[in-house]
C-alpha cells in the first residue's frame, strides 16, 4: 500500500521557505544564549565580582553582532521567499519588479556589512538605520503576510512580522552602539533595558512563528487532498479513509 508522502511534493520554493526557522533555530538562538552569558560574566569583571580576562566583554560585543547579522539575514531569507512565491501564484507580479525587489535586498545586506566596517558614529548610525529602513521598506510590499498593520487592532500585536521588525530594531541599535555601550553608563543602562525587551520578543518570535509554521500552504493542502483521493485502493474502509482526511484538513470532503 502507497502512502502520500507531502515531504516529496514539495516544491524548491517551499524548502527555500525553510532556510528562514533553519537559521533562527541553530545558529540565532544558540548564539543569544551565549552572548547573555557573556554578557553577565562582562558585567562580574567590570564590577570585580569575578577575575576574568578583559577578551570577556570583545567576545560579549562579538557574539552580539553576530546575532544581529544572523537575524537580518534570516529575515531577507523570509522576505525573499514571500517575493519569490509572489511570482509563481500571480501573474500581477513582473520579474523586472522582482529583481528590484532583490536589488534592494542586495543593498540591506551591504549596508549590514557596512555596519561592520565602520568606526565613526555617524555612519554606523546611518547603516543601521538603512539596514532597518530596508527590512521595513521590502516587508511593506504585498507580496509579504503581516497578519494586520492597524496597531489598534488585537492582530498587530500578535504578529510575526511587526514583532520581528521591532526586534531587528533593537538588535541593529545594539550593533551600532556597541563603543558607546562600553564607555557610558547610561548607554549599558539603555543596552541592559532594550534586551529585556529583546528577550521578550525572541520569545514572542518563537511562540508565533511556531504558530505560523503550523499552517500548511493552501496549494500544499489542495496536493495532498489529491493524492489522497487518487489511492482508492486503502486497505481501510472508504468511510474511515475519508473521515480521516476531513479532519486532517479540517473541512468536510464530499
Amino acid at each position: 500500500m502507497l502512502s502520500p508522502s507531502p515531504a516529496a511534493a514539495m516544491t524548491p520554493i517551499e524548502w527555500f521557505s525553510l532556510l528562514h526557522p533553519v537559521l533562527m533555530i541553530l545558529f540565532v538562538y544558540p548564539v543569544v544564549g551565549a552572548t547573555i552569558r557573556l554578557g553577565i560574566l562582562a558585567r562580574e569583571r567590570r564590577l570585580e565580582i569575578n577575575p576574568l580576562p578583559a577578551s570577556v566583554g570583545v567576545e560579549h560585543a562579538d557574539h552580539g553582532r553576530w546575532v544581529g547579522s544572523g537575524a537580518v539575514v534570516a529575515v531577507l531569507i523570509a522576505l525573499i521567499h514571500s517575493f519569490l512565491s509572489g511570482t509563481s501564484l500571480s501573474s500581477a507580479v513582473s520579474f523586472p519588479r522582482l529583481a528590484l525587489l532583490l536589488l534592494v535586498c542586495a543593498g540591506t545586506f551591504a549596508s549590514l556589512l557596512a555596519l561592520w566596517r565602520v568606526r565613526l558614529a555617524a555612519l554606523r548610525a546611518s547603516f543601521a538605520l538603512l539596514t532597518w529602513a530596508g527590512l521595513l521598506a521590502l516587508g511593506s510590499q504585498p507580496e509579504v503576510w503581516r497578519q494586520a498593520d492597524n496597531p489598534f487592532s488585537g492582530a498587530f500585536w500578535s504578529s510575526h512580522y511587526w514583532s520581528g521588525m521591532l526586534l531587528m530594531g533593537l538588535l541593529l541599535f545594539s550593533m551600532a552602539a556597541g563603543p558607546e555601550i562600553i564607555a557610558s553608563l547610561r548607554f549599558r543602562r539603555l543596552h541592559v533595558s532594550a534586551n529585556l525587551l529583546v528577550a521578550v520578543l525572541l520569545a514572542v518570535q518563537a511562540i508565533t512563528g511556531s504558530r505560523d509554521l503550523l499552517g500548511l500552504p493552501l496549494s500544499r493542502q489542495g496536493s495532498v487532498q489529491g493524492q489522497l483521493s487518487a489511492a482508492p485502493s486503502l486497505s481501510r474502509p472508504a468511510s474511515l479513509s475519508r473521515a480521516s482526511a476531513s479532519a486532517r484538513f479540517g473541512a468536510p470532503i464530499s
